[in-house]
């Protein structure tokens, strides 16, 4: 009886530390992505390991979607040149109005953009004899980096010259009168607005540039100039899966960046793949269409409400600085991946002379989409921008306005009105300050100082100068924030 009842009792502690093991080993651990269970300790079943995939997988897209922003604009930009221009690698397209410039991020509506997409693995080393004058100009490789700077800020420093652009694993030639200058990427982008603002000049100094391939420089073209003339167009990165097709053909024609094989990486199981066709299933497809909208709305909050605590221009207002980065993308102990998408979400191209510290020279540029109060602008209400007076810009200032869905100029304005700037007939008040009014219809009487907006449309604004001067770079000169008007 004694042996008996010893062996139930230790049947039942059998038992209990068998319970005990089961319900050690069958759990479940809550996630920002629902309940995962498990089984000793590990994904329970095939079912939630594709669902831990899934989640990975997304998660290296969205990163994938803003690291790719900046060869992505470039890469759309150079097709619609091919495509919808039909300008060939050593045009250039010349963008005068504002019509030519909607499809631009953020472009200025005050000076010509010309500039063209060249292939280096398609023209060779190419020159670039740049004019003198007044400009501000430059080569970028396709990651938005620059590669030279040219005119004012450039080392020609105004007096032109010529420069020969070399290409990832070319040859350098022994050529005397050229300043040779190295590109990482094939594809790179030749660009330069025109500072001086009479037409002739500026008609004149365009006139001017010339392209062309090193090897036929004892018998170069006339570099041609090409005109959008109305045809619609853009150079915003597209949204979904179109964005995914773009980044893969410009990464199959550019030798991967060892910074960048990581992301190589985590892009392989989307089916995105060095020398391999681009063909992603359902599966594929679903996240990376995910991945590309959730992306796009990490980039919206970077761009829109920085959290950097560095991005305020000055404490008593909300406007930001465009830029929080150097240019060159790789200095420190980190590559400024916030930053960087934070700009090239908005904007695009970039220069050395865009960051200069040198009062009188380059640019500068600050932006908010809110307002005093903290809200989004909203283009069914009026506002107020009060400039003070003497703005920090030996050349002139300017304030535009863009759509935040698009990131470029309103279409469809009252008279093609997007900006007011010094250069413009607007009316100042006694002391030099000059006040700006936004908003679907013109205040009375301030039509001159009015930029339209539309309703319906959240906008966004840029303050820059041209040829920042000390009282910028000390903050000793604030821009109060913008104000809704009382209806």
């Amino acid at each position: 009886m004694t042996d008996t009842l010893g062996k139930i009792v230790a049947r039942v502690a059998f038992l209990a530390i068998v319970g005990t093991a089961a319900a050690t080993h069958a759990e479940t651990v809550d996630t920002h992505i629902g309940p995962v269970e498990l089984q000793f300790g590990l994904p329970a079943n095939a079912a939630t390991v594709a669902k831990l995939y899934d989640e990975m997988d997304f998660q290296r897209a969205s990163q994938a979607y803003l690291w790719a922003l900046p060869i992505v604009g470039f890469a759309g930009w150079q097709d619609a040149h091919r495509r919808v221009f039909g300008a060939s690698e050593t045009d250039m397209v010349v963008y005068e109005s504002v019509k030519d410039k909607l499809g631009i991020l953020t472009a200025n509506a005050t000076t010509p953009y010309i500039l063209g997409l060249p292939d280096l693995s398609k023209t060779g080393p190419l020159v670039v004899d740049y004019p003198a004058g007044a400009t501000a100009g430059g080569v970028g490789d396709f990651w938005q980096r620059p590669v030279t700077d040219m005119g004012e800020t450039g080392p020609d420093k105004g007096e032109g010259g010529k420069y020969l652009i070399v290409g990832p694993g070319q040859e350098v030639p022994q050529a005397d009168g050229y300043r040779v200058v190295q590109s990482p990427t094939f594809n790179i982008l030749m660009a330069f607005r025109v500072l001086d603002p009479d037409p002739d000049k500026a008609k004149d100094l365009i006139a001017k540039f010339r392209m062309y391939s090193y090897a036929d420089r004892d018998n170069p073209t006339e570099t041609r100039f090409v005109r959008p003339d109305g045809r619609p167009w853009t150079q915003v990165p597209p949204t979904g899966l179109a964005y995914w097709e773009r980044l893969n053909d410009i990464l199959q024609r550019e030798p991967v960046m060892e910074r960048d094989r990581f992301y190589m990486a985590m892009l392989k199981p989307l089916g995105i793949e060095k020398d391999k066709p681009f063909a992603p299933d359902e599966r594929q497809k679903k996240i990376l269409e995910e991945g590309a909208t959730l992306g796009g709305l990490m980039a919206q909050s970077l761009a829109f409400d920085n959290r950097d605590p560095n991005a305020r221009y000055r404490p008593d207002a909300r406007w930001e600085y465009l830029f929080t980065f150097d240019p060159g993308q790789d200095v420190g102990t980190y590559a400024p991946l916030d930053e960087r998408t934070s700009y090239f979400y908005q904007a695009v191209t970039t220069s050395r002379g865009m960051v200069t510290k040198t009062p009188g020279v380059g640019q500068a540029y600050l932006g908010t989409a809110h307002d005093k109060d903290g809200a989004w602008l909203d283009g069914g209400k009026t506002y107020k921008l009060h400039v003070p007076a003497d703005v920090p810009a030996k050349l002139f200032w300017s304030l535009t306005v863009y759509d935040t869905e698009t990131r470029a100029f309103f279409d469809n304005t009252p008279d093609g009105i997007v900006d007011r700037s010094s250069r413009a007939d607007i009316v100042k008040n006694a002391d030099g300050s000059v006040d700006l009014y936004m908003g679907p219809a013109s205040p009375a009487g301030h039509e001159k100082n009015w930029i339209p907006t539309i309703s319906s449309k959240a906008w966004f604004a840029l303050f820059r100068f041209y040829g920042p001067t000390e009282p910028y770079f000390d903050k000793s000169w604030g821009l109060p924030d913008i104000e809704a008007v009382a209806e």
